[in-house]
């Protein structure tokens, strides 16, 4: 017999379907009961945890957010005396990423729109809100770094709210098209991105090649 879950075991495991479905087949392609089968229980079953297909997607969003600046915080914090170290590290982490997170992103690119939308039902309402306050804490944390780097004089003056989206655009429209079997291996793709972020930053390229050498290697593959 098969060992009961708890119900935060079996939502993880839901959320964790859905991000292999929704990355591989596309969120509108997915059927809702194909992740039921999935983590083996009915189709109602899976409105027990979730409201709606949406309403998980909602969360995934969010949950991605979340990882996303938990380790921004972290990395700014180790590094907290080096700016540079901890510039190079936060954009490294970015590609340190298995392959179900290559999904999740994937996931949080291909679908960003449906955050803008507002939504009758109030769960759905809530985790799109979570998803919405957490894009733009995500953004105001970047940004709030480049500035220090402004104001350090490391980096040069920019609107750093258009710098932060700029930085992170570059990383997220990585997702659209990266595949971890594909022709381009993640250590390819992510010397080339994170040369054009620290461009984009402001970061002379002689100087950048000397922090990438000093902060370590690229990632060699994908996580398991």
């Amino acid at each position: 017999m098969r060992p009961r879950s708890s119900t935060r075991g079996k939502r993880q495991e839901i959320l964790v379907a859905a991000v292999e479905f929704f990355g591989q087949q596309g969120y509108e392609d997915t059927k809702w009961a194909d992740v039921a089968a999935a983590v083996g229980i009915g189709s109602t079953g899976l409105y027990h945890y979730f409201e709606s297909k949406l309403h998980c997607l909602y969360v995934i969003m969010g949950d991605a957010l979340e990882f996303y600046m938990r380790d921004f915080e972290r990395i700014t914090s180790e590094h907290a005396h080096d700016y540079l170290g901890a510039l190079v590290s936060a954009l490294r982490s970015g590609f340190d990423v298995n392959e179900h997170e290559v999904l999740r992103m994937r996931v949080l690119v291909a679908e960003q729109g449906l955050v803008g939308i507002r939504r009758k039902s109030p769960r759905e309402e809530a985790a799109r809100e979570v998803a919405r306050a957490r894009t733009r804490d995500l953004e105001f944390e970047w940004a709030t770094f480049l500035v220090r780097g402004m104001e350090q004089g490391t980096l040069p003056e920019a609107d750093p709210r258009l710098l932060a989206r700029a930085v992170l655009g570059l990383n997220l429209s990585v997702w659209h098209w990266y595949r971890p079997r594909g022709t381009l291996g993640l250590e390819q793709v992510s010397d080339f991105f994170i040369r054009r972020q620290l461009a984009v930053a402001g970061v002379a390229a002689e100087l950048a090649d000397d922090l990438l050498a000093r902060v370590g290697e690229q990632p060699a593959a994908i996580r398991a």
